[in-house]
């Protein structure tokens, strides 16, 4: 297939739980994909395919397949919903050009759909709204759409309206075609009829096809004037072109109900996928890069015809070897190529090309501009690398993974663990950018730090029965950090007299706190070469290095800014080094003076608890110093917004499944990093240096 017209690349995202993977499930049998329908529940779907998923219903990687539509090819992308693995969907949105947010009937807009939303909005992915498991006891349409306005911010067209609420759920009124698709109790997908819109049904249907057919004409002044002035309403052609205008430019987002489940409402969804998602030449094509990341105003266009532009968004190994899942920008690959991957400076040559179905795949002899494949024999591509012609290079903009907040000390039981350890984090390393991994130089420990408790909880499961190491695990601990409160204008002279040249260099600085957020800052305020212009640098190299260890108990700095005000150099013993080594013996004599502080991870907390137990869960939640910033009361129970430290937060999912009888559930994700009170940060600092005294 050439005709890029008839490529569709989505994304389904979701919240834990809203039924994306089922959803998935249910395009790959209707279009024919798979023949047997495998459930989330029981472990079989096919898109969860690692047995981690299986056990615990819930999605970890996201998982490529490519389907067909009525003549179109859709490469769909199934997300994990699940807080600690958010940085899968931000790199799937990265590469795709439409995706299909998925919302619980009941649930409703949940947190993390929020962030999901958040990260769609940043990449501006085009979308529609699958309003899901209207099944369910408590869902209600109405109020999801409403949450889509309010809490998203964001403006759905409701483009179906449901008949029968929860167990009567029975059908969909299409507004634009005024039909009713009623599905019978055969739990066959397309098995329905087609029929006028039930009686109590049609004053509704008015309404919400006139607010639609306002909405969308909007996007047309011809259509647009012969609807206001002569009250003709447009062609169903006519709306569709409309409908796909608003929803590619953003405007809106179609906004369809159903139950992925119990297979209702699933190919409306593959209709409106065909009819409004933008096809790869739709959207804006990728900006190119220079070396520093600043945009070069080239772009990648979308055509088979132009230079190979690709970018590398996800690493997987599996029994064949590492898997490298490409989206193609523009240009052509064909087994046996060679391409340049722009990030190492390397040419890598192309072994073998698949087309990814879940764990199962295709051969391919070529693939083009619009394709998402996996390549097979890459050796020293990672996640964000671009892979593109030796002869024509450029970057396309990289992806930036957040820093992880919790770290656990892992070692191997014995020797033969050692050396198996070694390589198989290095594996899950290069599959998953918010996993890091460090070596304790002193203990020959080693650290793995990740997004959270969940998230290193599945990597110590991985390394254990896909990689057979056995290892022992330590308690997990935070990642503080370290700032300081204060001004201070100090001065530093480093002079060192031995045989040859010698050593000289003095600074005068101010080192105060930078706004919150913004990192390190270097400013030089010297005027009339008392430190000539090219030692600068130096200076914010020797205080950049040593910002890794605080001066309380050597976590890293956050938010310090060094203004170089004065100072002085000698004709001969001044050089680079001379001042770099100034700066780091500046650092050691002023950061102990400028009131450092200690800095803890704040987490925002989502907590969902059965009206029953809302005191208990405020009260716990009081005591582990969180701040309840709000409640908000469903139809199932109530929803608690706080904001809470990491530190008091291990181990909470068992304290909250106690205290709401396994009925509460809860979600959090990295906010900020804030001053500790002064008793946490004794006792931290306290076992900190205690626990590195050990080592050494």
């Amino acid at each position: 297939m050439t005709d890029l017209s008839r490529y569709r690349n989505i994304g389904i995202f979701a919240h834990v739980d809203a039924g994306k993977t089922t959803t998935t499930e249910r395009i790959l049998n209707i279009t024919g994909k798979i023949h047997k329908i495998g459930e989330v529940h029981d472990g079989a779907a096919t898109t969860d395919f690692m047995e981690q998923e299986q056990e615990r219903g819930i999605t970890i990687q996201s998982a490529a397949t490519t389907a067909f539509w009525k003549d179109y090819r859709m490469n769909i992308i199934d997300t994990p919903g699940h807080v600690d693995f958010t940085i899968e969907v931000y790199r799937s949105l990265k590469v795709l050009d439409g995706g299909v947010g998925v919302f619980c009937g009941s649930g409703g807009v949940e947190p993390q759909s929020e962030t999901n939303w958040r990260y769609a909005n940043d990449s501006a992915v085009a979308r529609i709204i699958f309003i899901n498991k209207l099944d369910r006891l408590g869902a209600d349409f109405y109020r999801v759409v409403a949450q889509v306005e309010d809490v998203l911010g964001a403006h759905p067209l409701v483009m179906t309206l449901p008949i029968g609420t929860e167990d009567d759920f029975v059908g969909l009124v299409d507004l634009v075609t005024e039909k009713a698709y009623i599905w019978d109790d055969t739990n066959d997908p397309l098995n329905f009829e087609i029929t006028d819109i039930p009686a109590n049904l049609i004053d509704k249907t008015a309404e919400y096809r006139e607010s639609l057919i306002e909405t969308a004409v909007e996007q047309d002044e011809d259509i647009m004037m012969k609807y206001l002035e002569d009250g003709e309403e447009p062609s169903i052609e006519d709306l569709k072109k409309c409908i796909r205008k608003g929803t590619i430019a953003l405007d809106f987002f179609p906004t369809f109900g159903g139950s992925a489940f119990k297979n209702k409402g699933v190919q409306l969804i593959l209709d409106a996928v065909v009819d409004y998602l933008p096809s790869p030449t739709e959207v804006n094509p990728q900006p190119e890069v220079d070396i520093e990341g600043n945009e070069t105003g080239k772009y990648a266009i979308v055509d088979p015809d132009k230079p190979l532009r690709a970018l590398a968004f996800k690493i997987m190994d599996d029994r064949f070897g590492a898997l490298t899942f490409t989206r193609i920008y523009s240009g052509r690959i064909k087994k046996g190529d060679t391409v340049l991957n722009t990030f190492t400076g390397k040419n890598e040559r192309i072994g073998r090309i698949v087309e990814m179905h879940a764990d199962e795949r295709i051969e391919l002899d070529s693939a083009q501009a619009g394709d998402i494949v996996a390549l097979i024999g890459m050796k020293n591509t990672r996640t964000g690398h671009t892979l593109c012609d030796p002869k024509q290079p450029a970057t396309l903009e990289p992806m930036v993974f957040p820093d992880p907040v919790i770290y656990i000390a892992i070692s191997p039981k014995d020797k033969s663990a050692a050396e198996k350890m070694g390589l198989a984090i290095s594996k899950m390393v290069q599959e998953d950018p918010s996993f890091r991994v460090e070596t304790d130089e002193e203990s020959g420990e080693t650290i793995i730090m990740g997004m959270g408790e969940l998230h290193l909880d599945i990597k110590v499961d991985i390394l254990r029965r896909t990689h057979n190491v056995d290892v022992e695990v330590g308690k997990p601990l935070v990642a503080y950090r370290e700032s300081i409160t204060k001004r201070i204008e100090d001065s530093y002279t480093h002079k060192k007299q031995t045989g040859g040249s010698g050593q000289f260099a003095k600074i005068d600085y101010i080192l105060e706190p930078s706004e919150v957020g913004v990192g390190f800052e270097f400013v030089s305020k010297v005027t009339g070469g008392n430190v000539p212009r090219e030692f600068w640098p130096a200076v914010e190299k020797g205080f950049k290095k040593s910002l890794d260890e605080g001066p309380m108990a050597g976590f890293p700095c956050l938010d310090v800014k060094l203004t170089l005000t004065d100072g002085g150099f000698h004709a001969v013993d001044s050089s680079a080094i001379a001042y770099e080594i100034a700066a780091k013996a500046a650092y050691r004599q002023s950061m102990p003076k400028a009131g450092p502080q200690l800095m803890e991870p704040i987490m925002k907390v989502d907590v969902f608890t059965p009206d029953s137990h809302v005191g208990d869960v405020i009260g716990d939640l009081n005591r582990r110093r969180g701040m309840i910033l709000g409640q908000e009361a469903g139809p199932t129970g109530v929803r608690i917004k706080a904001e809470a430290p990491l530190s008091e937060m291990f181990g909470y999912i068992g304290d909250l499944r106690t205290m709401t009888s396994g009925r509460g559930q809860f979600s959090m994700e990295f906010s900020h990093y804030k001053a500790a009170p002064k008793n946490v940060a004794e006792e931290v600092i306290k076992e900190t240096l205690e626990r590195n005294a050990k080592k050494k």
